[in-house]
């Protein structure tokens, strides 16, 4: 994929991230550094985690330091307009949705440019897409999304294996970025319009 439309597609994600994160802060009320800080770990903390197992050192948002600036504009629109929006939580969702479907194209990419083997990139592009959703709950003190029944991780795997199914039948890189990232979006929003959830295991009671 051409260097420019990866630092698109990755600005684009931190931004829908930061909103994310802004968004989850401000529903629990904390405070204006809690919305930032809230905002920060939501959209660097699956790159920081996937570029330290890489060896990839300094981390990336460490090398762009534009990063701080899209997610600043991010976290100051949600605290402008948020206050405008009557179901907080249905901005929330679509923001997530579309950072996870963003930012697992991310992951891929960094591991297609590090020679990795489709099953590593899939999952480089799910722990880009979902530990800063995952830093961000613990921040909140709740249970991450990914480990409980709701089906999050499970989308961007998903996605991640229409990429390279797609790549098997030669379709053109920007389409199937493209494709990833709305199946991985329209996924999400499935689920969270249906309730869908994946089995739970109960350990039977003695």
């Amino acid at each position: 994929m051409p260097l420019h439309l990866v630092n698109y597609i990755d600005v684009l994600g931190t931004f829908s991230f930061a909103v994310s994160g802004a968004f989850a802060a401000k529903e629990k009320r904390l405070d204006l550094f809690g919305v930032f800080i809230l905002a920060f770990v939501t959209s660097i903390g699956g790159g920081t985690i996937r570029d330290m197992l890489l060896g990839d050192l300094p981390v990336d948002w460490m090398q762009h330091p534009a990063t701080g600036w899209v997610i600043v504009v991010g976290a100051v629109g949600s605290l402008f307009f948020g206050r405008h929006l009557q179901q907080m939580q249905k901005v929330l969702n679509i923001f997530d949705a579309l950072g996870l479907g963003l930012f697992t194209i991310i992951g891929i990419q960094k591991g297609l440019s590090h020679g990795l083997s489709p099953a590593v990139c899939i999952a480089l592009g799910t722990i880009t897409g979902c530990f800063g959703g995952v830093i961000r709950d613990v921040f909140l003190n709740k249970v991450p999304m990914i480990f409980q029944k709701e089906i999050y991780a499970s989308a961007a795997i998903t996605g991640g294996s229409i990429y390279f199914l797609l790549a098997a039948l030669q379709v053109p890189e920007i389409m199937r970025a493209t494709l990833t990232i709305l199946l991985i979006f329209i996924i999400r929003m499935i689920v969270v319009r249906y309730k869908l959830d994946l089995p739970v295991w109960n350990t039977p009671k003695i």
